[in-house]
């Protein structure tokens, strides 16, 4: 059942609540598909349906776990470098592992954020100075995009309008 949309309470709720409806926007344009679909090539790009929740569980740890935790990258549950390497799928992972894989790095995220307030900063060389406010916005922003992309990927994929959520 997808988590239901909050229109009122504190903004660290409404924050974190959209980024948390995004992961599941973009978990379920892929959600059901074969293992072939799930690596279908319809773009120049390495984006497809299962390369996109990779890339999302990637982005978890470059800014969760790596970022405001200030774990080395050997201490990541993952691959956690800022390249397109995010987006890599071995033959061996199925859909299922890279769902689950994604939802493992998006609850420790959660538990990260819980350990910080929203105007907490601090200085990343690309950005300049960056709140959690700003990150979790920003995840959001990720997340949602990518969603976009999966349901048109999607809807290229069944031939269909993909379902509204």
């Amino acid at each position: 059942m997808p988590l239901a949309r909050l229109t009122t309470g504190t903004e660290r709720a409404l924050l974190e609540n959209a980024l948390d409806r995004n992961r599941e926007a973009l978990i379920a344009t892929a959600r059901g598909l074969s293992e072939a679909d799930a690596r279908r090539r319809l773009v120049g790009s390495l984006t497809t349906p299962i390369s996109l929740l990779k890339h999302a569980a990637g982005a978890e740890r470059i800014w969760f776990q790596r970022f405001w935790a200030g774990l080395a990258e050997a201490d990541c549950d993952g691959y956690s470098k800022r390249d397109v390497g995010t987006f890599a799928v071995a033959d061996d992972e199925s859909l299922a592992e890279v769902i689950a894989e994604f939802e493992r790095a998006s609850q420790r995220s959660r538990e990260i954020t819980a350990r910080f307030e929203l105007d907490d900063t601090k200085d990343m060389p690309r950005e300049g100075t960056v709140s959690m406010r700003w990150t979790l916005l920003m995840m959001s922003e990720e997340f949602a995009r990518h969603a976009g992309h999966g349901d048109i990927l999607r809807e290229q994929i069944d031939g269909v309008p993909h379902p509204k959520r």
